[in-house]
């Protein structure tokens, strides 16, 4: 077993002895029949390099040990899906002291990618290893959501990734890249939108230069003090992260404040994960227009089509000088070319029914990855692989925030929101709305609008509804009473004050029996069937049950429809089954 676990019994490769079965759908090991068959060992043990007790697992009394070169480097210790089944599962509280994570000085300089976008791809990768994450989960880093997120993807919903980079040069061979003593901003972010039925994505970059307002963020810092990072107005956008100590979840709330969409979940990658999962899967293709050749990024291309890993990847990804007009925009298409190149790189051949290639991607991706605390498990990270691994590259639509020049500077080095075009992006994508099938998901949503508002309406005169407001212009609440009471005969309504969190999407909750009270107030605001949140009654002011209407951000006016559009918004797009040459 010792020579089969390094690969050299018979010329026999590990890989190979991984077998398929199909009545689980997992890989399991068999070994020949003629070939004694040793005690199982168990799976790595937390080192003393993993912060010292903080999260450590001490092995039990009597269990075998096996060095790492006994069981061989790239392939972990096999184990049956039984004996998996009947492991038990680490306690609550022993994960809980993970957090905030504490790592040997060097491991805390954790190096962070510019290319953040490289997340999509370890998302992709966590799909295909997930039989070893297990072995490999102390790899994985985690940092708090200080509650910015939505607490976390549901398997049943629309799922919003933020994936981050940094501009940090931390780390082994990465001295040299431009700003060593960055703190590490938010250099590079990309908003992923897996819609509901699986079926479509959006990867929405977020340019760093572009002019925002930072929130107030109550973060957890490394040392595990609580701080409150006052906001900053009219600022570029990678200050969200670094900049006076804010952490990631300041980076999502930044994002809520922009585009109105709370995230699920956020995800980081570094520098080294565009080397190790380029070389991992033998390299990707892409291709240019014209030579470069880049003092900055050190890429030296000629024109034409080109496999690219490690080094030289890593290059063509941090270019921006040598192409387009030589800005932060610019090298967003060289990412997102790249990042195309990888997705079918990854569906297109045999990577994903290796087990010697999954587990050398598996273990890339989690040295690599540093997660919010919701998903530092092996079985959400596994659940959000699976969900991810379901589309299919032609289907996922790559697109930019619609910017334009800031004119309040002479030399435009910042950009800030195209107001004509990025409110209908942002729209989109909260109605989840996809950006490559138009027409699917126009009839989509006007089946489900019409599911949700046929059948009996009640006179407006019985509709008992409280108003709320979540996040509308100051004074929508008590305009909507206005109008309800004066020109739609709504008397039974009143002003509730605001509600106890901002949402993007107004939305209207009712109880079993207020259906076709909903349904005619929803007929009054123009509200579509998505707005519709069945659930439960509250009581008014009165003491009797009313509905709950919360005004979101999307609030337009009393009177104003607010019925979303299912029509995919006009911005420059590519799809990732598709290659488009860097110019």
């Amino acid at each position: 077993m010792d020579a089969q676990g390094r690969g050299r019994a018979d010329n026999i490769d590990p890989a190979d002895q991984w077998v398929l079965n199909p009545n689980t759908g997992e890989y399991e090991l068999r070994l020949s029949p003629s070939a004694a068959q040793p005690p199982v060992p168990g799976p790595r043990r937390p080192s003393s390099r993993d912060g010292g007790a903080t999260g450590r697992t001490r092995q039990p009394a009597g269990e075998d040990r096996q060095s790492p070169r006994a069981r061989g480097a790239d392939v972990p210790a096999p184990r049956s899906a039984r004996r998996r089944n009947a492991e038990p599962e680490a306690p609550q509280g022993r994960r809980a002291a993970r957090r905030p994570v504490k790592k040997k000085s060097t491991a805390k300089k954790v190096l962070l990618w510019t290319g953040g976008s490289m997340a999509f791809v370890l998302v992709a990768v966590t799909a295909a290893g997930y039989l070893y994450i297990k072995h490999l989960n102390d790899n994985i880093t985690s940092v708090s959501d200080d509650g910015a997120s939505t607490g976390g993807f549901s398997k049943d919903e629309a799922i919003n990734i933020l994936l981050i980079g940094t501009d940090k040069r931390t780390g082994k061979g990465n001295e040299g890249y431009g700003d060593s003593g960055s703190v590490g901003h938010a250099d590079t972010t990309i908003l992923l939108h897996l819609s509901k039925d699986r079926s479509n994505a959006t990867a929405l970059s977020i340019p760093r230069d572009l002019i925002v307002d930072i929130p107030d963020c109550p973060t957890q810092q490394a040392d595990g003090s609580r701080k409150v990072i006052t906001g900053s107005h009219g600022v570029r956008f990678n200050e969200s992260l670094g900049q006076d100590d804010r952490t990631p979840s300041c980076t999502m709330r930044t994002v809520t404040e922009l585009t109105g969409i709370k995230p699920d979940d956020f995800m980081v990658a570094d520098f080294n994960a565009v080397k190790s999962l380029t070389e991992a899967v033998g390299g990707v293709e892409v291709c240019l227009a014209k030579d470069i050749d880049d003092k900055d990024s050190h890429l030296k291309l000629s024109k034409g089509t080109h496999n690219i890993s490690g080094e030289q990847a890593l290059a063509f990804v941090r270019t921006r000088h040598s192409v387009g007009f030589g800005g932060d925009l610019s090298r967003i298409g060289l990412q997102q070319q790249f990042l195309s190149a990888l997705m079918r790189k990854l569906k297109g051949n045999s990577t994903l029914s290796s087990p010697t290639k999954m587990v050398k991607l598996a273990e890339a991706g989690t040295k690599a990855l540093t997660v919010d605390d919701k998903l530092d498990s092996i079985s959400k990270l596994k659940d959000l692989g699976l969900e991810m691994g379901k589309l299919n590259p032609k289907n996922l639509t790559f697109a930019t925030v619609p910017v334009v020049d800031n004119p309040a500077e002479k030399v435009h080095s910042t950009v800030v929101l195209n107001e004509g075009k990025a409110p209908a992006v942002f729209d989109a994508i909260k109605n989840d709305v996809s950006f490559s099938d138009v027409k699917k998901k126009q009839k989509a949503a006007k089946d489900a609008q019409a599911a949700r508002l046929k059948g009996a309406k009640a006179p407006a005169s019985e509709v008992r509804v409280r108003i709320l407001n979540g996040g509308a212009a100051a004074g929508s609440a008590q305009a909507v009473l206005s109008w309800l009471q004066n020109d739609a005969g709504v008397t039974k309504s009143e002003n509730s004050g605001n509600a106890p969190a901002p949402l993007g999407r107004t939305t209207l909750e009712y109880g079993p029996d207020q259906a076709a009270q909903a349904r005619r107030l929803a007929a009054l605001m123009g509200l579509s069937g998505a707005a519709m949140k069945p659930g439960k009654s509250v009581t008014n002011s009165q003491g009797l049950p009313a509905m709950t209407l919360t005004l979101g951000k999307d609030f337009k006016g009393a009177g104003v429809p607010l019925t979303p559009s299912a029509k995919a918004p006009d911005v420059d797009k590519s799809t990732a089954d598709k290659v488009k040459c860097a110019a």
